[in-house]
């Protein structure tokens, strides 16, 4: 699924490690949200909906959670003077 980030709204990111789940190092699981609780809750949705993990097993996943803003390198900007090229 694409989300299209907004530049007037925070845009989180939280990313697990499952590799205790499916035995792969490199795997994770991300969750996309507006402020870090959302990310956060679904990300313990996820774990229990698609994983099957009890809530022990989600705390454990959750220690290991990285939540980071990630709005500023997302959103577009608008392009300076410089970089449209002047028209003089």
């Amino acid at each position: 699924m694409v989300q299209q980030i907004r530049s007037n709204q925070p845009q989180y990111v939280c990313m697990i490690p499952i590799e205790s789940l499916t035995g792969n190092q490199e795997e994770e699981i991300m969750t996309f949200g507006v402020s870090q609780h959302k990310v956060k809750r679904k990300a313990e949705q996820l774990l229990a909906s698609t994983y099957g993990c009890n809530s022990a097993q989600v705390q454990e996943l959750m220690l290991l959670a990285k939540i980071e803003l990630i709005t500023p390198w997302c959103t577009p900007t608008q392009p300076t003077q410089d970089e449209l090229g002047s028209s003089n």
